[in-house]
């Protein structure tokens, strides 16, 4: 099994890549804008995500995953290629070995799809990798090791819950919440409470700077502005951490049952393991506060964060053949 030159997280809502000269050398997200009527590509990633909602016509700004999955084909191809080139500079000298993780529970056909759309983008080979193992092993997690790892990975789109033991997953469960779940249910709670019109960029303002899904000591606040629902004119209002608990209450509460549903599936030799060595949270959705002490009060288990959850994926699908393949001399 060859080492990996790229791994690449492909998610909903960004896609991360891993060299192994640079690290983590690309963090943008998983948007394409395009003219609808000729099919060009007018920008990637950060550029093209800053056209969403401000373009009309025949420019469109859209998310060619959903869910983990690939919705439109040739625009995962383009993504892919234009972020694997952008990774790896203007002097390659030969095609690079590609890890690259899928959701757990896809298809083979959307693996498939995955595989295909890497080597259309320029891969010299490409190896599947299962995202919950990718994650384990980002977040330092020793996989090749005969014990019990809860991992839980909240991406953007999909949460992962799954029990990790020799380098597969023992228990798991997806659900289709994550991080942009968060976001649209944000924006619900400011249009029905506060009769404001958000967009997805000041979503994800409050939810960085005061998003929380379990209560803090003191409530915090900041200013937003939309459009006003009755009106039509602008706005300007404050909304509070508090708020923003509310809002995110009912899929935070999905989330920990999740968790609660694979504790319960996990054998006992690996339960007693899990209790000793905690649960471990990746994923840009597990910046949210509160996730650790939620999950710590509704399961009694030491819950930690991984130190670059966002990038976990990513290293992990970069690090996966070696890994693997010490598993391998292992046997």
């Amino acid at each position: 099994m060859p080492a990996t030159d790229i791994g690449i997280d492909l998610g909903s809502s960004n896609v991360v890549i891993y060299t192994k000269q640079r690290g983590i050398s690309i963090m943008e997200p998983s948007v394409v804008a395009y003219d609808k009527d000729t099919e060009k590509i007018l920008a990637y990633g950060e550029e093209a995500k800053s056209l969403i909602d401000r373009t009309q016509g025949n420019i469109v700004s859209i998310r060619p995953l959903k869910n983990g999955v690939i919705s439109d084909y040739r625009m995962t191809e383009r993504l892919l290629k234009h972020f694997i080139q952008k990774s790896l500079g203007r002097r390659v000298f030969r095609k690079p070995y590609i890890s690259i993780c899928v959701p757990s529970g896809v298809t083979e056909v959307e693996k498939r799809a995955v595989e295909e759309a890497s080597y259309q983008a320029g891969a010299r080979d490409v190896t599947i990798v299962e995202e919950t193992v990718a994650a384990a092993i980002g977040a330092g997690i020793d996989i090749t090791k005969p014990v019990g790892n809860l991992v839980v990975d909240i991406g953007g789109a999909t949460t992962k819950c799954a029990v990790i033991s020799l380098g597969a997953p023992v228990v798991l469960q997806t659900l289709r919440i994550g991080g942009d779940t968060f976001s649209e249910a944000i924006i619900r709670y400011v249009r029905r409470n506060h009769n404001l019109f958000i967009g997805e960029g000041q979503a994800e303002a409050i939810k960085i700077k005061i998003g929380t899904v379990y209560p803090k000591p003191n409530s915090e606040s900041m200013q937003i502005s939309g459009r006003n629902v009755i009106t039509g004119l602008p706005r300007t209002i404050s909304i509070t951490s508090d708020e923003v608990r509310q809002a995110c209450g009912e899929a935070a509460n999905e989330i920990v049952e999740v968790v609660h549903g694979v504790l319960e599936k996990t054998p006992p030799e690996l339960s007693q393991d899990i209790v000793e060595r905690g649960i471990v949270l990746t994923g840009g959705g597990a910046l949210l506060d509160g996730f650790e002490e939620m999950i710590e009060e509704r399961t009694g288990i030491n819950v930690m964060t991984a130190e670059n959850p966002e990038c976990a994926v990513a290293e992990g699908t970069g690090l996966y053949n070696e890994k693997i393949a010490m598993l391998s001399r292992m046997d």
